[in-house]
């Protein structure tokens, strides 16, 4: 997302990503740089709240916003505990674990399947072994691809690589600035859209055959208020015990392989 400095200034907790210390921390003004150049996708930097940015910082601010990659400022404190006390000169980057693909990519595989399209929405999950875990069940029951958010959800990190047990080599991943308006932008294309919430119909009653976007909530919160506006239908998962809820993963896992069975028959 494109941001001015003054924004960026900001530091505003809504608009932060969780976090995920492991070995695709880049930092250091000429390391960052040269990683930024790669053409490795760059989840965010960490700048250090300071005044004017000068020099090679300001560089490094001008590729972000030439980059669409998101800055936050922070204390030099984090800055120290995330590089564990490395020479940072006041800039680290969160590097992906995997490249990231155009929304069109995810047409192109269920063209090239010729398959009825069928995405995995992802609205805020945190967690990265959630994360993981829904990309490997998505791999396997033939989804064409995840569809995540920039902001306020956890990114492909080395952890989420790891749980997917390889499925992140082969499900394309897309990272968007506003899941409405990509949903909205899905509907216009003919897909339709199912969101995933206790108090909807029951999945059986869920038609997933066709071109279908599949949305999760986020853990704790479900689908948000806007996301679920936009949906087509709410399907909800039958329950029979003392607890009404389930993992976010494992949520997912039933729905996906109920969609498997429609759409395989």
């Amino acid at each position: 997302m494109k941001q001015n400095n003054q924004n960026n200034k900001r530091r505003n907790q809504d608009n932060q990503e969780p976090e995920e210390i492991n070995e695709l921390i880049v930092f250091g003004r000429n390391a960052v740089i040269e990683g930024m150049k790669s053409g490795r996708s760059v989840d965010k930097l960490l700048m250090i709240e300071s005044g004017h940015q000068e020099g090679s910082a300001q560089k490094i601010l001008g590729l972000a916003k030439d980059m669409n990659i998101l800055v936050q400022y922070v204390a030099r404190e984090k800055l120290d505990q995330l590089s564990n006390q490395g020479k940072h000169q006041g800039v680290l980057a969160f590097m992906a674990a995997h490249d990231y693909v155009e929304l069109e990519v995810l047409f192109e595989k269920a063209k090239k399947r010729e398959e009825a399209p069928f995405f995995i929405i992802l609205d805020g999950i945190e967690d990265p072994h959630n994360l993981g875990a829904i990309i490997r069940t998505a791999n396997i029951t033939g989804a064409h691809g995840i569809i995540i958010p920039k902001n306020r959800a956890v990114s492909l990190t080395a952890t989420v690589a790891k749980t997917s047990a390889g499925a992140i080599e082969y499900t394309p991943v897309c990272k968007v600035v506003n899941l409405v308006r990509t949903i909205e932008d899905l509907k216009s294309k003919g897909i339709w859209v199912a969101g995933s919430d206790m108090k909807g119909t029951s999945m059986y009653d869920v038609d997933f055959k066709g071109p279908m976007a599949l949305v999760i909530g986020s853990e704790g919160k479900g689908l948000s208020r806007l996301v679920k506006e936009k949906c087509d239908f709410i399907a909800s998962i039958p329950m029979k015990g003392n607890v009404d809820s389930l993992n976010a993963s494992v949520a997912a896992g039933v729905l996906m392989y109920e969609a498997l069975r429609q759409r395989n028959t």
